[in-house]
């Protein structure tokens, strides 16, 4: 059982940003660092995969420093790692998946797998005093719009 005020280090690099964030009890952001690749993409018109992937290699480490820092607290006060494990484009994935996996065992913390499209249609939860279920979510994301009815946030 989660406890209520567990700090949370989240990886998301399903595409073209590099981020992390720090999240206390499920819901409250301590921090939350972007590194954008818009300009390195903009003169190709779209996203170019192996770029991108290149891009987390060098920006994975100093986002999840700056999100820590953010934050004010450091790997000995987290209680898990959370990281996007997909959809995505693959090599962007392994990218924030390895370097999840890596803290993971380096720091002794549990892996959590989060998946980008649930995660997209499950958000409102975060702000909500009641959670909003049922719902319908309509997920435009990429390549993977969807609409979705939501249950519950399980």
């Amino acid at each position: 059982m989660q406890k209520a005020d567990a700090l949370i280090l989240g990886i998301e690099t399903s595409c073209d940003e590099t981020s992390a964030a720090v999240v206390a009890g499920g819901r409250q952001v301590l921090s939350s660092l972007v590194s954008s690749q818009v300009a390195l993409h903009a003169k190709y018109g779209g996203i170019v995969p192996e770029l991108a992937s290149r891009a987390h290699v060098e920006q994975v480490r100093p986002i999840v420093e700056g999100a820590l820092a953010e934050a004010g607290v450091c790997y000995s006060d987290l209680e898990a790692i959370a990281v996007t494990v997909g959809p995505g484009l693959i090599g962007s994935l392994l990218i924030g998946v390895t370097a999840a996996k890596t803290l993971s065992l380096a720091q002794g913390l549990p892996l959590v797998a989060v998946d980008h499209i649930e995660a997209h249609a499950t958000s409102a939860a975060l702000t909500a005093d009641t959670p909003p279920w049922p719902a319908v979510a309509l997920v435009v994301s990429g390549g993977h719009t969807s609409l979705y009815l939501v249950r519950d946030f399980l």
